[in-house]
């Protein structure tokens, strides 16, 4: 498979070194001093692309390399408010785009246990949940994609709670905390408090290859797939 990458930072070297790993091509570097180079004859040529960038940047370069007629593998977080003006562009350009608060197949087994957990507290009154999630001090968007997934889950599952907030003393709501510290790759902690005891749910990210080996495992799903807008749960399914 031929790989376009766009965003050629750690996180972009790290899908490098995993997609060459399983025997793909890269075609394409493309990093903010060339971004043009999505207009290339060089970047339509790849089977798929994979971006990893930033929440100012990550929706236009995902439309721009969908109206290159590239399937789009895309691992950015914070702009998920624009999520739908990106479903009507697949549509209209009838392409194939995935896009997830996070690849790592871990992690993605820690959501499913997490569902799992806040359907069973609905029935436990007594214990209330919170989060703190701690990411490299290069993470600009806060709380996560990964804990925002986790607290709407929580949200939806728990009647009790209505919402999930950043600010501390709010009634029926679910309190995430962020820490940003040196270069750690991602942690998720969950706790459901008592009066007389605390569980703890914890995903420790040890590096970043979690999450590049998950995105291009996604490239080389998605384009088997359909056109249309896909989701990790899809992927998890057919693994």
């Amino acid at each position: 498979m031929k790989i376009a990458l766009i965003g050629y930072g750690k996180m972009g070297h790290a899908v490098e070194r995993m997609a060459i790993s399983r025997g793909h091509q890269i075609v394409a570097r493309i990093d903010i001093d060339n971004i043009s180079d999505i207009d290339s004859e060089t970047f339509a040529s790849a089977d798929a692309a994979i971006e990893f960038t930033t929440p100012d940047t990550a929706f236009n370069n995902c439309a721009r390399s969908l109206q290159r007629g590239v399937p789009t593998v895309c691992g950015s977080t914070g702009w998920t408010n624009r999520m739908q003006e990106m479903e009507k562009i697949v549509n209209e350009t009838n392409g194939k785009f995935f896009w997830t608060s996070n690849f790592s197949l871990g992690v993605n087994i820690f959501f499913e246990i997490n569902r799992k957990l806040a359907e069973l507290m609905e029935r436990f009154a007594t214990y209330t949940p919170s989060m703190n999630e701690i990411h490299h001090i290069h993470k600009l968007d806060h709380p996560s994609g990964t804990a925002v997934s986790l607290a709407n889950d929580i949200v939806e599952r728990v009647e009790r709670i209505d919402r999930w907030t950043e600010q501390s003393g709010e009634p029926a709501t679910l309190l995430i905390e962020h820490q940003r510290e040196g270069e750690v790759p991602g942690t998720h902690i969950i706790k459901w408090d008592s009066a007389v005891d605390t569980i703890t749910l914890e995903h420790r990210a040890k590096s970043r290859d979690g999450f590049a080996l998950g995105a291009v495992i996604a490239a080389e799903w998605l384009i088997k797939q359909q056109p249309g807008f896909h989701k990790m749960t899809e992927l998890m399914s057919a693994l």
